[in-house]
C-alpha cells in the first residue's frame, strides 16, 4: 500500500507531524532552486557527488524524525517499524519504478541519433516544435528533448538569431508536449504510481493541443518576423549548406514502444490485460531494464557518440530524487490529515497553486503534494471521479488541474522541470547565449502568463 493510500480519519490531532519537519523537504527544493544559480555555488553543486550527499543526508534527518516521534504510522509501531514502513514507501514503492521509467526513456532514446543540417526556415523550426510536442508524450519530455535539441540546433547554425527558438523547444518538447501519457512527465508518472489509470491521462488531450496550437502560431509569427531580419549572406549560407536529415539507431524505437507497453501493463496490482496473471513485483521494471540492455548490446557506440551521450543527467536525477522521496513523506503525511482545511479546494485554485510551486520547485514532488490535498477533500454530489488503483478516488476536475498546473508551468523557470536546464546547457554548449534565469522568466512570464489565464477560463472550472 503506498503511503497515498493510508488515511488518519480516525486519528487524533497528536498524529499530527510538527511543521518543522517539513524542512528537510524545503531545504532540499531551495537547494535545487538556488545553489545551481550562487556563483560560490554552482561549481561545487554541479557535481552529483555533492548533490548525493546533501540528498541522503537531509533523507536521513528525516528518518531520525521517524524512529524517535512519540507516536507510529498508519497501525505501525513507533521507532524502526515506522522507518522501513516509509522505506518501503518512498523508495521501494515509489522511487524504483519513477527511476526505471525514467532510465529507461533516457539510454534507450540515446541510442537514436537524428543528423542533418536543412534551410532553418520558419515552417521548418515549427516541424521540429510540433514532432517533439509529439513524441514528448511517447518517450518523456526528456527523451524528446535530447534526441531533437541537438539537430534542431544544427539546423539553425548558420542563423543568428536562435534564441527565442530554444525556449520555445523548452516550452513544448520539454514541459507541454509531456501531457498525454504518464511516461510523458514526471508528475504524471508519480500519479499513476498513486494509482491513476494509466491511460487517464488522454482526458487532457484537449489541453494540450490547445497549447500545441497556440505557442506554435505563436512561435511562427515571431520567427517569421526574426527570420525576416538576418543578413542575405546567412540566409545563403543556410540555404546551400544543406544536409540531409538521417536517423540511426531505428531499432530503438521499438524498444522504447516495448517500455511503454510494459508500464501501462505490467502493473503488480493488476491482472495482465485481463488475464488471470498478475505481474510479481518488479516485474515492469525488470523488462524496462531488459529493453535497456537490448539497446546498450544492439546500438552501436558510434551512434552514442554522435548524441554525446553520457549518464550524467539522469545520475542528477537520482541523486536528487532519493531525498525528495524520502522527505517528502512528512508534507504528504500532513496534507492527508489538513488537506481540507488548506482553503485550496477549486480546480482554479488547484491549477494556480500547483503551476506557481511547478515553476520554482520541481513539479514532481509539487505535483504529488497537490495530489494528496485533491484525494483529501470530500467528493462534491454528483461529481465526476477518478477511480484510484487500491482504493480511494479524487474529483476528476480537480486532478486535470493539478495534472495540467504542474506539468505547463514546469516551462516558466529553468528548474520548473529537469530538461529545462539540460536544453540550456546543450545550447550554450553549442555557441546560443541564453538568458539570465530572469530573463527567461520574462519571456515565459509575456508568453505564457497570458496563455495560462485563458486555459483558466476554457478548461480550467
Amino acid at each position: 500500500m503506498l503511503l497515498a493510500e493510508a488515511t488518519h480519519a480516525a486519528e487524533g490531532h497528536h498524529d499530527l507531524p510538527s511543521l518543522f519537519w517539513i524542512a528537510p523537504f524545503a531545504a532540499l527544493l531551495l537547494c535545487i532552486a538556488i545553489l545551481p544559480l550562487l556563483k560560490k555555488t554552482e561549481h561545487w553543486w554541479h557535481k552529483n557527488s555533492n548533490k548525493l550527499m546533501i540528498a541522503v543526508a537531509l533523507g536521513i534527518l528525516t528518518l531520525v524524525y521517524y524512529q524517535f516521534r512519540s507516536f507510529g504510522f498508519h497501525g505501525t509501531e513507533k521507532g524502526f517499524p515506522t522507518v522501513l514502513t516509509i522505506l518501503h514507501h518512498a523508495v521501494l514503492a515509489e522511487y524504483v519504478p519513477f527511476m526505471s521509467l525514467l532510465f529507461s526513456l533516457y539510454v534507450i532514446s540515446g541510442g537514436i541519433c537524428i543528423k542533418g543540417d536543412i534551410p532553418a526556415k520558419p515552417s521548418t523550426n515549427v516541424i521540429f516544435l510540433a514532432i517533439g510536442g509529439l513524441l514528448a508524450s511517447l518517450i518523456g519530455t526528456t527523451g524528446a528533448a535530447m534526441l531533437l535539441i541537438r539537430p534542431l540546433l544544427k539546423t539553425n547554425s548558420e542563423r543568428k538569431h536562435v534564441v527565442h527558438t530554444v525556449i520555445f523547444f523548452i516550452f513544448i518538447v520539454a514541459n507541454v508536449g509531456g501531457s498525454l501519457l504518464p511516461i510523458g512527465d514526471p508528475p504524471l508518472f508519480l500519479g499513476y504510481l498513486r494509482g491513476v489509470p494509466f491511460l487517464w491521462t488522454l482526458n487532457l488531450w484537449p489541453m494540450w493541443l490547445f497549447m500545441l496550437v497556440v505557442l506554435l502560431a505563436v512561435y511562427y509569427v515571431w520567427d517569421l518576423v526574426v527570420y525576416n531580419r538576418e543578413s542575405p549572406a546567412d540566409l545563403r549560407l543556410d540555404d546551400t549548406q544543406v544536409r540531409k536529415i538521417t536517423v540511426s539507431g531505428k531499432i530503438n524505437f521499438l524498444f522504447l514502444a516495448g517500455v511503454v507497453f510494459a508500464t501501462g501493463t505490467l502493473d503488480p496490482s493488476k491482472p495482465f490485460l485481463g488475464t488471470g496473471w498478475t505481474p510479481f513485483m518488479f516485474c515492469r521494471e525488470f523488462v524496462q531494464c531488459a529493453f535497456v540492455v537490448l539497446s546498450l548490446i544492439t546500438t552501436t557506440k558510434a551512434i552514442r557518440k554522435d548524441n554525446n551521450f553520457n549518464y550524467v543527467a539522469i545520475l542528477e536525477v537520482a541523486c536528487l530524487f532519493i531525498g525528495i522521496f524520502v522527505c517528502m513523506q512528512v508534507p504528504i503525511e500532513i496534507l492527508n490529515i489538513k488537506g481540507p482545511s488548506l482553503g485550496i479546494n477549486t480546480p482554479q485554485r488547484f491549477f494556480w497553486a500547483t503551476g506557481i510551486l511547478s515553476s520554482f520547485l520541481d513539479n514532481a514532488p509539487t505535483y504529488v503534494v497537490f495530489f494528496e490535498t485533491a484525494k483529501s477533500l470530500p467528493v462534491e454530489a454528483g461529481a465526476t471521479v477518478v477511480e484510484l488503483a487500491g482504493g480511494g478516488a479524487v474529483q476528476m476536475k480537480h486532478l486535470i488541474a493539478i495534472s495540467i498546473g504542474a506539468v505547463f508551468m514546469g516551462a516558466n523557470t529553468y528548474i520548473g522541470n529537469g530538461p529545462n536546464f539540460m536544453v540550456k546547457s546543450i545550447a550554450e554548449y553549442e555557441g546560443v547565449k541564453m538568458p539570465s534565469f530572469f530573463g527567461y522568466m520574462l519571456f515565459s512570464a509575456c508568453i505564457l502568463l497570458p496563455i495560462f489565464a485563458i486555459v483558466t477560463f476554457l478548461f480550467v472550472g
